[in-house]
């Protein structure tokens, strides 16, 4: 089921890439993507208290019952409460501020309005999938992210036909609410679904260790699509919207199956990681994940390479032609930042809250510094060697302190 549900994924995503393309072109695309980041941004905020923390935990307790589970998941509500409390005022204050920073255009604030609006819905989405990860129903699991990526997928395609580029910003903005609804409706009649299990009183010390992975969460939240959105906006500077449009079709052709491996990592490496006890029990899986995963990571690379030019002209249109000179650094890239994941998990895992934060903060910082002298001597493909030379560092980093953090 997981294949299909991979499969289903690369589907919709190149469906809805051939209609962005068609009906709002390069400009467009890079519009798309810094609603894309600004929404991953603030969904990254609300769900901190509700992803790799409940997973843990979860997994670590349900075999007892829920009632074992449910300090964790009351601490990872209160804690939901108060981010929402927080992210939502601000999100109506500096809407405007917000909306010209990423479009040049204070009048797109109707759409960060919408965004924070819904935000508690796409925490509430994130606890359900986070609790069902937990429990290793992987079957379920797949089931319900499948409905997800078809009704999001399908509004966004409607919607795109119908309001062209506002129409995308407008469902880019709904679309995580809207999944957190769909979840909540499907996991109603569940037996840990009910309120004795989510409200009630918890301790400091649950608090605090859903507190260590929403540390870890937010940095993640304000550092990579916030350094993303600055990237953007030099090649936007610099370059103009149409370069920055087409930096963003090669970005999303290969997040394509960045995301699927990364939803693959979530749904078994994680909670795996997570079971395990001892460093060299923990080493051993990751020398196995990469010894399996990365392959696959390279062929795959190597197919979107050889078919850039059918892909470009499939995906998107003849606009976009320019984009193919960027392909080989960036998938190099590509596959070089995912083995650096792969050698990283064990910080989410054993919850090594400052090793995490300090990594994400130091090299969102360094790829923004990179791309900005990149840019300048190399122009647009100065964004793809900023990147190559940002996850080489990394996996040279995560790979030299595996043993310190994984303990």
């Amino acid at each position: 089921m997981t294949s299909m549900l991979t499969l289903l994924r690369m589907v919709m995503g190149f469906v809805i890439a051939k209609f962005i393309a068609v009906y709002t072109g390069p400009s467009g695309l890079a519009m798309l993507g810094q609603i894309q980041s600004m929404v991953v941004s603030l969904n990254g905020l609300i769900n901190a208290p509700a992803g790799s923390g409940v997973v843990r935990y979860t997994s670590e307790n349900y075999r007892d019952g829920y009632q074992a589970c449910a300090p964790w998941w009351r601490a990872s509500i209160q804690w939901i409460l108060i981010v929402s409390a927080i992210v939502i005022p601000i999100g109506f204050v500096f809407s405007e501020y917000l909306s010209n920073q990423l479009f040049q255009d204070p009048s797109f604030n109707w759409l960060i309005v919408i965004t924070v609006c819904l935000l508690p819905l796409a925490a509430l989405g994130t606890i359900c999938n986070s609790v069902i990860n937990g429990q290793q129903q992987y079957r379920r699991y797949v089931s319900l992210g499948m409905v997800s990526v078809v009704v999001s997928s399908c509004l966004m395609v409607l919607l795109i036909i119908t309001a062209n580029i506002e129409g995308a910003l407008f469902a880019t903005a709904i679309q995580s609410g809207l999944i957190g609804l769909i979840m909540l409706l499907l996991n109603f009649k569940q037996p840990w679904f009910k309120f004795q299990y989510w409200w009630g009183k918890t301790d400091l010390i649950t608090r605090k260790s859903i507190g260590g992975y929403m540390l870890m969460a937010i940095t993640s939240a304000l550092t990579v699509p916030v350094s993303l959105i600055l990237v953007r906006n030099m090649v936007i500077d610099q370059l103009g919207w149409e370069a920055a449009g087409y930096w963003q079709a090669v970005w999303r052709i290969s997040d394509v199956y960045i995301t699927v491996i990364t939803m693959a990592l979530s749904t078994y490496y994680l909670p795996k990681l997570s079971s395990l006890v001892g460093v060299e029990c923990i080493l051993k899986e990751v020398r196995k994940t990469v010894s399996v995963i990365i392959p696959i990571v390279i062929v795959l690379s190597l197919i979107v390479y050889f078919l850039r030019d059918f892909a470009i002209a499939i995906l998107f249109t003849e606009e976009f032609s320019a984009a193919r000179d960027l392909f080989a650094i960036q998938l190099t890239a590509n596959v070089i930042k995912i083995t650096g994941w792969l050698y990283a998990y064990p910080m989410l895992s054993r919850g090594a809250t400052k090793w995490y934060i300090s990594s994400e903060i130091f090299f969102s910082i360094s790829i923004v510094l990179l791309s900005y002298l990149f840019i300048t001597g190399f122009g647009l493909k100065g964004i793809v060697f900023a990147s190559l030379l940002n996850n080489s560092i990394y996996l040279f980093f995560v790979m030299s302190n595996i043993r310190t953090f994984s303990r």
